[in-house]
């Protein structure tokens, strides 16, 4: 059962489709976890190399890649497709890349906000102002 379940986490399984490979509920999965180490350490380690294996994926795609292929051709006049092997590149990928820098290199690329706060905010300021930019005299402190 283990294998099967680290199998399948490995493939990208999600824990509603691990629950139905072993036939039970999702819920049913879950309160196992609690119960079951090697259940929880199975469901770890395969989506591990799910993981890894989507952010493998994803730097190849930001930074382009090439890869073997074969082209058939029917040139006119031939009785046979002709088969040639190519190297095919996929160029790098702008969304990809960026994607990958806001969440590998944080300080450097997340969308950040600076806010500089320069006054006070208190309720007597905001008053004040408000008064100032209507006209109104400011009234006397007590």
């Amino acid at each position: 059962m283990l294998k099967a379940v680290r199998i399948a986490a490995e493939n990208g399984a999600t824990d509603r489709e691990i629950a139905e490979l072993l036939d039970m509920s999702e819920r049913s999965l879950y309160r196992l976890k609690h119960t079951n180490a090697d259940l929880v350490e199975a469901l770890k380690v395969g989506k591990a190399v799910a993981d890894d294996r989507v952010e493998q994926s994803l730097y190849r795609r930001a930074t382009g890649y090439s890869f073997d292929t074969v082209k058939v051709f029917m040139p006119a006049g031939c009785l046979e497709p002709v088969c040639i092997e190519i190297v095919e590149h996929v160029p790098p990928d702008t969304t990809a890349a960026i994607f990958w820098l806001k969440n590998r290199r944080k300080e450097d690329w997340r969308d950040k906000q600076e806010l500089e706060v320069s006054d006070q905010f208190t309720s007597a300021s905001i008053l004040s102002k408000a008064r100032q930019r209507a006209g109104m005299k400011e009234k006397p402190e007590k």
